[in-house]
């Protein structure tokens, strides 16, 4: 009994399979980390999303702040200091001798 050995040659053929799929891996983790629904997208997006939380509440903050300073001059409940304080303020009305330090809160 004779063996024939024959030499193999690797033909262009049998590499496209593999180049194919090695391409196709490439390609989708490419997308699953660059893409618009990507990794890096999320990371960007929940980042932007405390930053917006952040403002939200310092909104809100300032809205309170402003709502109890109007409701203080509503006729049934006239807060005269405050009255006071922002005709100084707006109209620039002091008294003769009078010093006025305005302070930003």
């Amino acid at each position: 009994m004779m063996v024939r050995v024959q030499k193999q040659t690797m033909s262009p053929v049998r590499l496209i399979r593999p180049l194919l799929i090695v391409f196709m891996i490439f390609y989708l983790s490419y997308h699953a980390l660059h893409g618009e629904r990507g990794l890096y997208a999320l990371v960007r997006e929940r980042q932007e999303r405390t930053q917006l939380q952040a403002d939200l509440a310092k909104a809100k903050a300032d809205r309170e702040r402003m709502e109890l300073r109007v409701s203080h001059l509503r006729d049934g409940s006239l807060d005269l200091d405050l009255l006071d304080e922002q005709m100084r303020r707006m109209l620039g009305v002091m008294k003769p001798g009078e010093i006025v330090v305005m302070e930003d809160n």
